[in-house]
Parts: C-alpha cells; structure tokens; sequence
C-alpha cells in the first residue's frame, strides 16, 4: 500500500496544487507551528462571567442560570404532531428526575433497549462501537439513588451522554475505530472532558462509531458497521464523528462528544440536523483524547439544541491553566439573546455560494431571518486564499496523523486497516517537510487575513457543508470509500475552525427537498464562545418550529 500511496500521488502530480500552492509557493511570513491563540479582552455582550476553580458542577449550576425558563413538566407538555419535532433538554431531564416522575434507572433501560433494536440486523444503524449495559446501569442506579435522597450532583445527573471512540472513557478500550488500536494503545484513565462530566453525575452511554483513525468524512467503517443517518437510513451520517451525530439525532442522548480535527464535530452535526460546536483551541483539555493530530484537533459537543451545548461546555472547559494563557470563562445569558443589538456577520458571496441550490437558498434565508427579527448587519468580505489554506490544513492533519501513529503502523499489517484508510495513510506519508512548513507559514498568513475580517464583524458565517447526506454505496461497506468529490464538498467549509484554532458552531437551519439536514455554521473571533452560542441559539429558536423528525427517533421520557 505505500506503493499505492505514491502512485496517486504521481497521478495527482500531473496538476498537483499541494506543490503549486503549498510545497513550492513562494510564502513570506514565517511558519506558525500551533493555533493556540494569546489571551485577548474580547467584549461581548449579555454574558455571565464564571468564578475561576469552581468545579465542572458549580460551572453547570451557573449556566443553568443562563438559560431560558420553561415552567411545565416534561411529561405533561404538549404532544407536537408526529411529523415535528421534539428533542428533550438536559432540563427536561433534570426536572423530570427531580420530580419523580420517572428515574434515571427507567431512561436507560429505554436506552438500551434502543440500542439493542437499532443494532440489530434488520435496522443496522450502528451507533456504537461498544455499549456496556451493566456498566450504563449500574450508573443509572447509582444516580437515581442520589435523586432519591435528594442529591443530585448538578442537571446533568442521570443524564446520558455518549462518547466517541476517540476519546478515553473507562470502562472502555479506545479504538480510533479500528480493530488493532484499543490492545496497542490500553485505555488507563477517563478523559478530561470525560471525567469532568462523571464529575457532574452524567451516565456515560458507551463508545460511539468513527471514520477509521478520523481519516474521512463520511463515517464509513468497514469494522464496525457504517453509522446511518436517522433522517434517511441509506445516507451516510457524516464523519468523522459519526455515531455521535447520530446518537443524538435519533434521540438516544441529548449530548454527545466529539472530536473535531477538520470538521469531524460540525461536518456531522449539520448532516443529522444538530448543533455541532467546536470551542477556540485550547478551551478545553486535550488529555486523554487520541492525538492523531496535535495541532488542528480538539474535543467538541454534539448536542440537540443550543441550551444543552451551553450546559455541557460549562461542564468540560478546562480551567486548570493560569488565567494570563486564556481569558476566564463567559457563558451567554441566553434569557437576553433578544436584546443583543449590531451584531455584524461577514459573508463571503463567492464561498457561500459554492453549495448546492437547496443550502444557498435555505442559508440565505437563515440569514434574512435574523435580520428581519435582530437587525443583524451583513456584510461582504473576501476570505483570501482559500483553496490554499484547505491543502495547507491537509498536508498539516495528515502529516500529523501519520506521525503519531508511526509506532503502531511500522508494526502493524496493512490488512488490518480499511482500504479507504491505506490510501490516506500513503498519501499523508509522502508529503515532504518543505510542504509541512510552508503549511504553517499559509497558517501565519491566514491568520492575518481572518484578523482583518475580525476587525469589521463579529462572525463569519457560511453553510457548513455543500451538500447534505449523500446515498451510502454497498459496496463501501466493507471496504471504506475514497469520494474526494462529495469529501470536498462536506469539508469546505470547516477548515479555518481547526487551522486556525478558531471557535465554530453549526445550527440546523432547514432542510432540503428530500428532507436531509442543512446546517449553517457561524465563525468566531478567539474566546468568543458566548457570543457564538448567542447567535446559534436566536438561529434555533428562528428556525427550528418547522423541523420534521428523523425517521429513526427515540422518545426517552415516554410514559411506560
């Protein structure tokens, strides 16, 4: 397979624009080798500043405060007719729990029945790589008993969330979705972000499905079933968190982490119609997720709906480092949103464009929407040079992909990883450290072109993908797929959040004539988290009244 590797390589050579616009462009400004950003005042509005060294459950208790009242029990509320949608919060939960009238215990076993119906062979949605339902009980009971005495650790007790296979979560091994990583590579310990959210009492749900190694974009996986998107179960649901994205789309968890190197959090997020939300890079801990990609990579959340983002990021942002290296934390006060006033997004006509009809029509709207309701300013912006920062952030990922693995694959048989992924894998081995480095200085000189956009606007917006979930192929099942073309088309929009370290989220925002999920994804200036959740969530609460249900939906707090 390196011989594969190399003969693609000579076949692209023949109008090779990674030498062209990477590996022997002419770039002056001097390589920028990480994306982390110096701490900055950014000023935002409504937003309620957290105390330093509280814990993951105090910080909940916070952005709990932030959120809009909804006085009605969950189980009392009205039925919306069975073609619309319905996603319980974290809040729903909570009170649900709170109130008795029903347990943790009896959610998952729900849960779990669930998962048993959508794993088998006749639905086949695979959701998950690995699911302990002694290890998810016996968290639930642990949790129910606290609401029976009266002390719940925060909102999120009792509360599923899933993880990706990405990421360490006793009592699981972390494959990377392969077969041969979780013996290689022993899972010691919980994650940062995983143990911050044990910390708050949530009940981790188990192990969800990935691209192999994160080395794609549709979430195809010839090891462990194909993740299926729940609005059109013969659509791909996006990768490379796929089982996470469509854990919560389907209903299964309000939240679900992630992993975002090049769009693996938003790219799947918009395809299943949830909010995908990727923080500035260093906001939270890298520890215990696999680094396949140091420098571009980070955890992110998957979640139903803006609010449930919010919690969940209160619980995981990591405060461990000294307050000069990263501002302290704001959450948004999302009872004001309606109050917010000049907020500026600059749209680029010619990037937005490039999509197809179905999202240039449903993102224009969008954005009319909120200027009819907010008075929201647009304006027109040139993002330079984005086809070289795209090859400059895939010469970086891959690079980094293939050294951090370099101890396993020297090692390793080649039979044991997915066709689709040995191609990558000899395609990233052959770039060369001249491409590398000019990769970094294209990542200095992106900087600067974003900075200038920042002065002027508050965000950047675009559709998240070009298309929405395309057909899943038979015959990629087994083997994995190369598909540069709807790969490209997915991946265009997602690049400036991962290169350039900078906070990104994405909102459904419509759906196409065929009924797929369409995400528009809003871009952030560094440390400005709130005031993203803030446009993200007048965004929802604009958009969200006409949205159909997946065709794959589980109610969790139906009555028994």
């Amino acid at each position: 397979m390196p011989v594969v590797g190399w003969v693609l390589l000579y076949i692209l050579k023949k109008d090779n624009l990674i030498n062209k616009l990477v590996s022997e462009a002419e770039i002056p400004e001097p390589p920028l080798f990480t994306s982390t950003h110096r701490w900055e005042d950014t000023p935002e509005q409504n937003v309620s500043l957290t105390k330093p060294g509280l814990s993951p459950a105090e910080r909940v208790r916070e952005a709990v405060d932030c959120l809009p009242t909804r006085l009605e029990s969950p189980l009392a509320a009205d039925v919306p007719p069975s073609s619309s949608l319905k996603r319980w919060t974290i809040m729903d939960f909570s009170r649900a729990y709170s109130s008795g009238e029903t347990t943790p215990v009896q959610v998952a076993k729900r849960f779990l029945a669930a998962v048993k119906e959508c794993s088998g062979p006749t639905m086949n949605m695979a959701f998950f790589i690995s699911c302990d339902p002694e290890d998810v009980l016996k968290q639930a009971e642990e949790s129910t008993l606290r609401y029976q005495t009266g002390t719940p650790l925060s909102v999120m007790d009792g509360v599923l969330v899933a993880v990706k296979d990405e990421i360490d979560c006793l009592p699981y091994p972390t494959t990377g979705g392969t077969r041969w990583l979780g013996k290689a590579r022993p899972c010691e310990a919980d994650a940062a972000c995983v143990a911050q959210l044990r910390a708050c009492g949530a009940v981790l749900a188990g192990k969800t499905n990935m691209h192999e190694l994160g080395a794609g974009t549709s979430g195809i996986n010839p090891h462990h079933g194909s993740a299926r998107n729940p609005y059109n179960v013969g659509k791909v649901a996006g990768g490379s968190s796929s089982g996470s994205a469509a854990v919560v789309c389907a209903g299964l968890c309000p939240v679900a982490l992630g992993v975002d190197g090049g769009g693996s959090v938003r790219m799947p997020a918009a395809l299943c119609g949830v909010v995908g939300f990727k923080p500035t890079a260093g906001r939270l801990s890298n520890a215990g997720v696999l680094p396949l990609n140091w420098t571009v990579g980070m955890a992110g959340i998957l979640a139903g709906t803006v609010e449930d983002a919010v919690v969940a990021y209160s619980a995981i942002v990591d405060q461990s480092q000294p307050s000069y290296l990263r501002p302290e934390l704001n959450l948004p006060m999302l009872t004001s949103t309606p109050s917010i006033s000049n907020v500026r997004l600059a749209k680029y006509g010619k990037w937005f464009n490039d999509s197809s009809e179905d999202i240039r029509t449903c993102c224009d709207k969008a954005l009319q929407t909120l200027r009819a309701q907010y008075g929201w300013e647009t304006l027109d912006v040139t993002v330079p040079e984005i086809e070289e920062m795209r090859l400059a952030h895939y010469v970086t990922i891959g690079s980094e992909c293939t050294a951090s693995l370099a101890k396993y694959l020297d090692k390793l048989k080649r039979s044991e990883i997915g066709w689709d992924v040995r191609v990558a894998l000899g395609v990233y081995g052959s770039f060369s450290s001249r491409a590398y480095l000019n990769s970094q200085r294209l990542r200095n000189r992106q900087m600067f072109f974003h900075k200038e956009i920042f002065k002027t606007a508050d965000v950047i917006v675009s559709p998240m993908t070009g298309v929405t979930a395309y057909t899943l192929q038979d015959d990629a099942l087994s083997s994995g797929e190369l598909d540069y073309i709807n790969g490209a088309a997915l991946i265009r929009y997602s690049i400036a959040g991962n290169f350039l370290g900078l906070p990104a989220i994405t909102v459904m925002v419509g759906q196409d004539k065929g009924g797929l999920p369409i995400g528009l994804q809003f871009i952030g200036r560094p440390w400005s988290e709130a005031t993203l959740l803030h446009i993200a969530f007048a965004m929802q609460e604009a958009c969200s009244k006409n949205h159909r249900k997946p065709v794959v939906f589980y109610d969790l707090l139906k009555k028994d």
